[in-house]
């Protein structure tokens, strides 16, 4: 068992979503959005740092890391999760990142998607792209919908990510993953390999250079499903981000094919939940026929306020799921309003509805209680089933565990103290895979 894998069942238990670690600092996890640092553990030495990290790292990714400075990978444990990994170089020496992806894939329903989002999952053809910065939910989003074909239509899907995170089984539906890096060279050459493969339904991880967005364009163009992510704020802002990758004589071009393929843009944003815990908020834009006419005469700045209008297609803005979330108490007026893209438009929906906020007061009281240390480390148990990290429902905390065996000239690890079970109050499935305690 490597070293790291304590971590990572500690990690599993607390429910937070990631594990960093950073040269000449102690190990700290993100829990419910916020940083705290894992009690017990010592500054790592950029050496110590080096060997903890390739103890779980295939080969390859070794010598990239050793090339470029950088690399990503998938490392699982059989029975508690998936993680995704990310290894990088700074000033202080080797660092890496890991994101906690479940066994157990969450359904649309768990998620409590809107019904304008499954229908995107019955199209036989077009573009779908999932947006939103970086940890905002996305592949969990696309997760469950690809979850949802599966178990609903009889299709041949392909998935091409950077590495594979959620693991499809064949239900109703064929599905081949191919990561990047180990299964093919690029995005772009696996895309284009794709509509030689019989595919009906294709998902790009990311559409991250300008050939790669023009393949997937001319992928649902010429009869396939395709989805794909872009790390943008809002709906229209997609459709802007797309045609500013092409240059300027073939804009025009690539209006037209867009105004034609995109069907979707489903924008998220991760909001602090009270009393504890994240939720998402949709922005939700469908390609109408009208918001086809403005995509394709290059005036995407009306799209909002066709969004606006368009609550019968099931459009709403991120404004409309914000005001919404705060009015049933899920989210702080504060919360929303540093999230909000619109801020002055979101304070009048909440004075509108009788919720009285001056963001002058921001900051004023209004802050979340800073996040106690996570618990020292456990010695690794074993292994959860595989349904355990996504049960909210506490009935009791984990039995203590006798703390791991420190780094070398490290002081020996405290005892480990019980993480609180978490608060009353709603419980969002959203956040399901970001807690691992029954």
């Amino acid at each position: 068992m490597a070293w790291i894998d304590t971590l990572f069942n500690q990690m599993v238990q607390q429910g937070a979503s990631d594990l960093h670690l950073s040269s000449n600092l102690a190990p700290m996890f993100r829990v419910d959005g916020s940083m705290a640092p894992v009690a017990g553990y010592d500054e790592i030495s950029p050496d110590r740092m080096r060997e903890v990290l390739f103890e779980i790292a295939p080969q390859e990714n070794r010598e990239q890391f050793e090339a470029t400075g950088d690399t990503d990978f998938a490392y699982e444990i059989a029975g508690l999760a998936r993680f995704r990994a990310n290894f990088f170089m700074d000033r202080n020496g080797p660092g890496g990142v890991f994101r906690q992806i479940p066994s157990e894939i969450l359904t649309v329903e768990q998620l409590g998607l809107p019904p304008s989002i499954l229908e995107l999952c019955h199209l036989t053809k077009g573009l779908v792209v999932v947006t939103g910065p970086t940890g905002s939910g996305k592949s969990t989003t696309l997760a469950a919908m690809i979850d949802y074909i599966n178990r609903t239509r009889d299709e041949h899907i392909i998935t091409i990510e950077d590495p594979i995170e959620f693991v499809h089984p064949n239900k109703k539906c064929l599905i081949n993953q191919r990561e990047v890096g180990r299964h093919t060279k690029g995005f772009k050459n696996a895309l284009r390999a794709a509509l030689r493969e019989d595919p009906d339904i294709v998902l790009v991880g990311e559409m991250r250079d300008l050939e790669t967005v023009e393949i997937a364009i001319e992928t649902a163009e010429t009869g396939h499903l395709v989805f794909g992510t872009l790390h943008t704020t809002t709906a229209p802002s997609t459709v802007d981000r797309i045609i500013d990758q092409f240059s300027a004589d073939r804009q025009a071009q690539i209006r037209t094919m867009l105004s034609e393929s995109l069907k979707g843009v489903i924008a998220q944003t991760l909001c602090k939940k009270q009393p504890r815990g994240r939720v998402a908020a949709l922005e939700i834009l469908r390609v109408t026929n009208a918001v086809s006419a403005n995509i394709r005469e290059g005036k995407t700045h009306q799209v909002p306020s066709l969004m606006q209008m368009g609550a019968k297609y099931g459009m709403r803005l991120l404004g409309d799921s914000l005001a919404e979330l705060v009015q049933q108490g899920v989210v702080a007026p504060a919360e929303a309003y540093v999230k909000a893209v619109n801020k002055e438009d979101l304070v009048n929906r909440l004075n509108a509805a009788g919720i009285p906020f001056d963001p002058a007061t921001l900051g004023e009281g209004s802050a979340e209680a800073a996040p106690a240390p996570a618990a020292a480390p456990a010695a690794p148990a074993a292994p959860a089933a595989p349904q355990a990290a996504m049960h909210l429902d506490t009935a009791a905390p984990p039995a203590a565990q006798a703390p791991a065996a420190p780094l070398p000239g490290q002081a020996p690890a405290a005892d480990p103290a019980q993480q609180p079970a978490p608060g009353g109050g709603y419980v969002d499935p959203f956040e399901s895979f970001k807690r691992g305690k029954r």
